[in-house]
């Protein structure tokens, strides 16, 4: 049974913002607008709840820990932290990275969930658990230490099957591919950005 979206709608309707949606200044080296993103970040948890299991959780969670410390360097230095990147830098130049530390871990479970869609769109006859089992290890598996390792696979393990995950985005299933591919590409450019970003030395502690 899908969710309750409005008739013909999808899941992508219901989030507060999309990737789509947040601004990113080409002309200031992909400066990445800071409200926004996280607004974004924090839509995308709510699909950890659409996947339905609690095995779940500790994914979820340490996503919206990580999207908390960004927010409280954000709050606590508001003119400082307009982008991503301004954040990083005038944290750093205090001697302090919990944000930037955040940001980090956020981006690579941000990358976990992108890898493991996009692996699932581009495979159509893979089923949900290969692709975020094969995404978690290009992604968060070789940071994860041997405790929280079986936590995520057990997660892997607990994903639906593709044909129920896709029918919870929505009834329409051309309309959710659409929507999905514009999501997602949002996300990936995010994505590439902060990677490239956080490779720098500016940006190291």
């Amino acid at each position: 049974m899908a969710a309750a979206y409005p008739p013909g709608g999808t899941f992508f309707d219901s989030v507060k913002r999309s990737f789509v949606d947040v601004p990113v200044d080409s002309s200031k080296d992909n400066a990445i607008s800071t409200t926004e993103f996280l607004e974004a970040a924090e839509s995308l948890t709510t699909l950890f709840d659409v996947l339905g299991s609690a095995a779940f959780k500790p994914v979820k969670n340490d996503m919206v820990g990580n999207i908390k410390k960004i927010r409280d360097r954000q709050l606590a230095a508001p003119t400082l932290s307009e982008t991503l990147q301004e954040l990083v830098i005038n944290e750093l130049k205090e001697k302090k990275h919990t944000a930037t530390e955040g940001l980090l871990w956020l981006n690579r479970g941000l990358d976990f969930t992108a890898q493991a869609l996009r692996h699932n769109v581009s495979n159509p006859s893979k089923e949900l658990a290969d692709s975020f089992r094969d995404a978690y290890g290009n992604t968060l598996k070789p940071h994860h230490s041997f405790i929280v390792k079986p936590i995520f696979s057990a997660a892997m393990s607990a994903t639906p099957y593709r044909k129920d995950f896709y029918k919870k985005l929505g009834d329409d299933d051309a309309k959710v591919q659409t929507e999905l591919e514009k999501w997602l590409k949002g996300l990936e450019h995010d994505i590439s950005v902060l990677n490239e970003f956080l490779k720098r030395k500016e940006a190291k502690w």
